[in-house]
């Protein structure tokens, strides 16, 4: 029999795809790809629904190396699409011989992404990638030149499609007709093509080129400023924001929380002056339930110690806490 390698990001795109492939009795097993902006958490449960095997591969390391300088550049976010895919397509490759497998498929529509995924574009991952004569996008497979899968018979073109466009209307009834009701949004998935995680990542490669997996992830939570190259200001939002940064956060990190009012918890990252701490004591004041109080008495100390500092501060305003926020 033979075996496909389906790249999955989680979405219904690429699920649909294994599907199709599956269906014309070939072995599929599934390969995701983790990184530090992206998981496996919504491939795990797509799997589930067309019973195909998943192979989890980490690459975040790699990833955040071309994330920094990509050779295609970047989407409209800090999304570098075309060099993504192209790892994507390298790291499977290698994987065809571990599991024996004859080629790849992907999820990717013609034209569904203008930058990502029109012609020029699928055609430069395709030659990136170093595999091209293994790849197979069933979806718009008949929009695109005849693979060597399908001109040797290993796969029946007849029974692949066209699909363009945006337009998820086609999608949306295979999804029906094979029964997979449990699918994200097209938007959900990668944190890289969101603007306001992308603002905050150009602003921490600002300064600094090689950030810890712990500053990556505290991206993804709260209200951040920056008040100079050493020290950055986060504002929790919620009671679960509250909960991850706790996760990503140390004993050197400083914490700050307004005596008689509840209120947002307000952490330093970084190491701080005087002036500095004084300000993230304003934040902290900023968003709790005294916020329109002349004065307020913050509490702060290091995180998982006593707090044995406080300040006394007045009311900051909005025009100079938008001056240090990272939108």
């Amino acid at each position: 029999m033979a075996r496909a390698l389906a790249l999955l990001s989680g979405g219904l795109d690429s699920i649909l795809a294994a599907k199709l492939i599956k269906e014309q009795g070939i072995e599929v097993i599934g390969i995701c790809f983790k990184s530090y902006f992206f998981n496996e958490d919504n491939a795990i449960r797509m799997v589930k629904q067309i019973d195909i095997p998943l192979e989890v591969v980490d690459f975040s390391k790699e990833h955040m190396k071309m994330v920094k300088s990509p050779k295609n550049g970047y989407g409209k976010n800090m999304n570098p699409c075309i060099d993504c895919h192209a790892m994507m397509m390298r790291y499977a490759g290698d994987l065809l011989e571990k599991f024996n497998g004859d080629f790849i498929i992907t999820g990717e529509v013609l034209n569904q992404r203008p930058m990502s995924q029109n012609k020029s574009s699928l055609d430069k991952v395709l030659k990136e990638s170093g595999i091209s004569s293994k790849i197979l996008r069933p979806l718009c497979a008949k929009l695109l030149p005849e693979t060597e899968m399908e001109k040797s018979g290993l796969v029946n073109r007849d029974k692949l499609m066209d699909i363009s466009g945006r337009n998820r209307k086609i999608q949306m009834e295979l999804a029906k007709e094979w029964n997979i009701v449990d699918y994200p949004s097209p938007a959900g998935g990668c944190k890289l093509t969101e603007p306001n995680y992308s603002n905050r990542l150009r602003d921490l490669l600002e300064y600094n080129r090689n950030p810890e997996e712990r500053e990556l992830e505290l991206l993804k939570f709260g209200r951040h400023f920056r008040l100079s190259p050493n020290c950055k200001i986060i504002s929790t939002r919620t009671a679960d924001e509250a909960d991850n940064i706790k996760k990503n956060i140390s004993e050197v990190d400083i914490v700050f929380l307004v005596k008689e009012f509840k209120g947002s918890m307000v952490c330093i990252v970084g190491n701080p002056n005087d002036e500095e701490l004084e300000f993230a004591a304003k934040v902290a004041g900023r968003y709790s339930k005294g916020k329109d109080e002349e004065c307020l008495k913050v509490m702060y100390g290091y995180y998982k110690k006593p707090f044995t500092k406080h300040l006394q501060v007045s009311k900051l305003e909005e025009k100079d806490l938008n001056k240090f926020m990272v939108k």
